[in-house]
């Protein structure tokens, strides 16, 4: 599981319509790019996918192809394959004074297992932190699919539970970069505590 309270601050770039869920109840949908900075190469363009509540159809014409907009919700990241789509649930939209800058600012919620390797570290002040990679998984077809992100973790000794194929409930801030042409996802841990894995999860 990775959700992220975000906002998002990108171009439309997929034309506003009308659609339905599978309850019939009827939501806007739309997409933004948004430029991702890369620390060094070439920066990348995501798609995101909006979708926000609403059944009036007048409102589509104030998300046009091209304009600026900033959008605030609940951002959720799937695997399919090597593909990984970025969907947006909007609780609110400005459309009005939307900033120039490309953006995706916000919080992450995690649960999943850490990968083979905990590392700890010094910082240039010869404090301590944590470093490790983990993984969220979740059905695909009759396989899984895995979303990794990197976690720091500063201010706080590592505990003993920490350690490879552990699994993890982790909140934090979320850090959105580019490397090699794709996404590098990345939380700056802020509380971390245990998840007792269930055999039968299917998304974890």
């Amino acid at each position: 599981m990775i959700k992220c309270n975000v906002t998002v601050c990108g171009t439309v770039c997929r034309q506003a319509q009308m659609r339905a869920n599978k309850e019939g109840k009827q939501f806007i949908s739309f997409g933004i790019s948004v430029v991702v900075q890369a620390k060094t190469g070439i920066n990348k363009t995501v798609e995101i996918s909006v979708a926000k509540d609403g059944d009036n159809q007048a409102e589509l014409v104030n998300y046009p192809v091209g304009s600026r907009i900033e959008v605030a919700g609940v951002l959720q990241f799937h695997k399919k394959g090597d593909a990984l789509y970025l969907n947006l649930s909007a609780s609110g939209v400005n459309t009005f004074n939307a900033g120039s800058q490309d953006a995706i600012i916000g919080t992450m919620e995690f649960r999943g297992t850490i990968g083979k390797q905990v590392e700890v570290k010094t910082d240039k002040k010869g404090k301590p932190y944590t470093l490790f990679s983990a993984y969220s998984s979740e059905k695909d077809g009759d396989s899984y699919a895995y979303t990794w992100i990197r976690f720091m973790q500063f201010d706080t000794t590592k505990a003993d539970w920490v350690q490879a194929k552990a699994g993890i409930n982790a909140k934090g801030d979320l850090q959105v970069g580019a490397y090699n042409d794709r996404l590098d996802l990345t939380c700056r841990v802020t509380e971390l505590t245990p998840w007792e894995k269930k055999a039968a999860s299917t998304n974890q």
